[in-house]
């Protein structure tokens, strides 16, 4: 124990990895990272994906003052107050988000999702950045077809960190949802809708930075990938 503590050594922290088994994941890589760093002319590109069953969960005694060794006190147990899915489109090009909340995620909630934007921006190319969910690629996709100005752009599979959207859930996740008490769906979702609001207003494109493993330790959130 005293070596271990001399030379820094923590033999019981781990850190876990998955590989893409993506047979085109370099080509995929070099389309999405040229989409962010040289968007088409008069293109709109989003990062798209979902959030699903969040729970709104409210604590079964109130929250405690700060004591000693700690902020706030909060019980260990809770009550769920059933689900919600959170749609959300982010641009890279302003930082802003679009949200939409639904029930469920099935393919006729993406598409739904996805006619909102179409129709809020008739006049553009559409470049949607997404993962490889079922919902979002079947195999006869006959609403593609149908609005030849949207161009799907699939991230490598266990790639997730490409989507920029996903440093938008994580900072989501910190800054509104954690630690919070809610009694219904209805207030868990008319929060995100007040920090979507209050978000947009200062706004601003991410941009991405190296993690340096070396000295430092690991980066635990998608958020911290992004400034």
């Amino acid at each position: 124990h005293r070596l271990f503590q001399a030379f820094a050594v923590q033999p019981h922290r781990t850190r876990s990895f998955k590989l893409s088994t993506d047979l085109f994941f370099v080509e995929k890589v070099r389309d999405i990272v040229g989409l962010y760093l040289n968007p088409p002319d008069n293109a709109l590109v989003l990062c798209v994906d979902e959030k699903s069953q969040i729970q709104p969960l409210d604590r079964t005694q109130p929250v405690l003052p700060m004591g000693l060794g700690y902020v706030e006190g909060i019980t260990h147990d809770h009550v769920r107050h059933g689900t919600t899915t959170l749609f959300a489109a982010f641009d890279i090009a302003t930082g802003q988000v679009i949200a939409g909340h639904y029930q469920r995620r099935r393919r006729r909630e993406f598409l739904d999702f996805m006619n909102q934007i179409v129709a809020a921006h008739p006049d553009r190319d559409l470049h949607v950045v997404l993962d490889n969910l079922n919902t979002h690629k079947p195999k006869e996709d006959r609403w593609l077809k149908r609005h030849p100005r949207v161009h799907l752009h699939f991230i490598p599979t266990y790639s997730s960190w490409l989507n920029q959207v996903e440093c938008w859930f994580s900072i989501l996740g910190q800054q509104a949802l954690r630690g919070v008490s809610f009694t219904s769906p209805t207030q868990l979702r008319e929060a995100i809708d007040r920090f979507v609001k209050v978000y947009n207003q200062k706004a601003a494109p991410f941009e991405w930075t190296k993690a340096v493993v070396h000295p430092t330790a690991p980066k635990q959130k998608y958020a911290d990938l992004c400034n």
